[in-house]
């Protein structure tokens, strides 16, 4: 599998965080799980929780995949 450049940017004011795959917006995520869903969407089907938080293809800008809050 080609590992994509995905990017969860920091928190904003009430916690979500943007999720980009490449130049594409994904949505505003609130858990990890949203993130998992907004790949799944996006043709990534074999994504779960570990991929995200596990491996060094997800950035996580302003804080690892434990931080929601601003």
């Amino acid at each position: 599998m080609i590992e994509p450049r995905v990017a969860v940017y920091p928190p904003a004011e009430d916690g979500g965080r943007r999720v980009r795959v490449g130049s594409h917006f994904l949505g505003i995520a609130y858990t990890v799980l949203d993130v998992v869903e907004f790949l799944r969407q996006a043709g990534f089907e074999d994504v779960e929780r570990e991929d995200v938080t596990d491996t060094g293809w997800v950035e996580w800008q302003g804080g690892g995949p434990d931080v929601w809050e601003y």
